[in-house]
């Protein structure tokens, strides 16, 4: 698929008012009009005219619609607008005073984390923090690929990175793609399906099988000086979130999946010191 492509399939028109934006959640979530109209409380009739625009929601049943349908904060606001309301979730950046609880906990987070790496990222999968043990995973790979913005998932695929460094590298960037794949749909965020047809075009090999039935998490092995770190990572998110920006924000951590690795990752941490 050529970029242009891509970039058609990443950007469809624009709903031109709330009754459009509502409908095409409610597709995207596969439920008919009955099934949200009764999950809301209201009648088939009332979503139908809504959806039509013959009927104005008011600004309560747009954010009840909205959180029945699980839309992101951010396409909340773009409802609310759309039906002429103000929008009702602010986005700051982590260093506004405001959320100075939220980045103390963040870097409380990452920093409990060592010696195991610990990161965070935005909804694009843009490097937000990182604690102490994540750059000496990284040495040897091309400083202008660390630059600003420091992409995670581009960076697991790309050939001068972490691709070849990669002992797994057809589960673990199948794995990667696949989470791509449900945020794409959960979010129908333009750029992150840009990043997904970006990632899926390098060449990967394919998954020899399914995965062992033992297996309880895809791990990420990866070659350190001639040496193999196996890692499973967790995600953590922001619960019950108000602001876009923390509802949008991801942290994910690695455990070491053997003995070796656990004690590497200490003596690393003890090298720093």
């Amino acid at each position: 698929m050529n970029a242009q492509t891509a970039t058609a399939r990443a950007e469809p028109t624009k709903p031109s008012h709330v009754g459009d934006h509502l409908r095409e959640w409610r597709q995207r979530r596969h439920l008919s009009q009955l099934d949200l109209a009764v999950d809301a409380e209201i009648s088939a009739r009332h979503l139908s005219f809504v959806e039509t625009g013959r009927a104005a929601p008011s600004r309560d049943m747009v954010l009840k619609l909205a959180e029945r349908l699980e839309v992101p904060l951010r396409e909340r606001n773009v409802l609310l607008v759309a039906a002429g309301y103000a929008p009702a979730f602010p986005q700051r950046s982590l260093d506004d005073p405001a959320l100075k609880s939220a980045r103390q906990a963040i870097d409380l987070v990452l920093k409990a984390h060592e010696p195991n790496p610990a990161l965070a990222y935005d909804r694009h999968w843009n490097l937000v923090s990182a604690n102490r043990m994540v750059m000496p995973l990284l040495e040897g790979v091309p400083q202008r690929l660390l630059g600003q913005p420091f992409n995670i998932l581009r960076l697991a695929f790309h050939p001068e990175a972490l691709a070849p460094r990669t002992v797994n590298l057809a589960e673990w960037s199948s794995h990667l793609l696949e989470r791509l794949h449900r945020q794409c749909e959960a979010t129908a965020d333009p750029e992150l399906l840009k990043l997904y047809y970006e990632l899926k075009a390098y060449p990967m090999p394919a998954r020899s099988g399914p995965l062992p039935a033992d297996n309880v998490a895809i791990p990420f092995k990866m070659r350190l000086d001639g040496e193999v770190l196996s890692f499973i990572s967790t995600t953590m998110i922001f619960g019950t979130p108000v602001d876009i920006t923390l509802s949008e924000l991801a942290l994910e951590t690695f455990f070491p999946a053997d003995d070796f690795t656990a004690a590497r990752m200490r003596k690393m941490a003890a090298d720093l010191e």
